[in-house]
């Protein structure tokens, strides 16, 4: 009996495996929807995505890939117990996948609450990947937020138990134009505090949306590191 379970059990997994899509890159968007955005930083960072996402330069590097595929999902993030699929795994090959994906980024509601855990969004994110049927070469996780961790289980260890598990973690530090915000604690820059406490992973690095370059832009650059895997110029690339 104990023989034929296991028999079973085996036969299971390989036909899950077998049954996995093949891409180049499984790719979860965790972007802040935190208290601290309001309705138009919401919108821009979903809006920068999607444009990025469709944008020509970026259809041309995932065509570029040994696949010519990858695998992207959308969460928002607010506090501990607030993190919010907001469009589900969709396979983006041709413009015509990729603005299926945008539209629908686009058109959803809002759903996080409460106030910056980086740490649970990142452990969200995992279960994410863990979770779908797609199988790529490269894990990535990519944080946007305007703010540093506040809530939730340590960031140190959400962000070693996913380095642990061959996952790789961007930043996209987002500085809105006129605030004077360090965003970091204790005066540190955001993107500093990114850098040091957010990112990890081969080629891991932060990028940065302000006043002298917009999310939209910032967020096309990131994308297209992310999607030829060679990594960015990170203040604190680690790993």
């Amino acid at each position: 009996m104990r023989l034929a379970l296991r028999s079973l059990l085996a036969l299971s997994l390989l036909t899950a495996s077998a049954q996995a899509e093949s891409v180049d890159l499984e790719l979860v968007f965790a972007a802040d929807g935190s208290g601290s955005i309001d309705t138009e930083e919401l919108r821009l960072q979903r809006k920068g995505w999607a444009d990025a996402l469709t944008s020509q330069d970026v259809l041309n590097g995932i065509k570029d890939g040994p696949v010519g595929a990858i695998a992207v999902a959308y969460m928002e993030w607010g506090g501990p117990s607030s993190q919010v699929l907001i469009v589900d795994w969709h396979v983006i090959r041709d413009g015509a996948s990729a603005k299926v994906f945008a539209d629908k980024l686009i058109a959803a509601p809002r759903g996080a609450t409460g106030y910056n855990s980086i740490s649970n969004a990142i452990d969200f994110s995992v279960r994410l990947v863990e979770g779908n049927a797609h199988e790529g070469t490269r894990k990535v996780i990519d944080v946007s937020g305007d703010g540093p961790n506040m809530n939730g289980r340590p960031l140190e260890q959400a962000r070693a138990d996913a380095l642990a598990k061959g996952f790789t973690i961007n930043a996209l530090a987002i500085r809105r134009p006129g605030s004077g915000r360090p965003g970091g604690p204790g005066g540190m820059s955001l993107e500093d505090y990114y850098g040091q406490n957010v990112i990890g992973g081969p080629g891991s690095f932060v990028e940065i949306a302000d006043e002298t370059r917009p999310f939209a832009i910032a967020a096309r650059r990131k994308l297209l590191t992310e999607i030829a895997g060679t990594g960015g110029a990170s203040r604190h690339a680690s790993r």
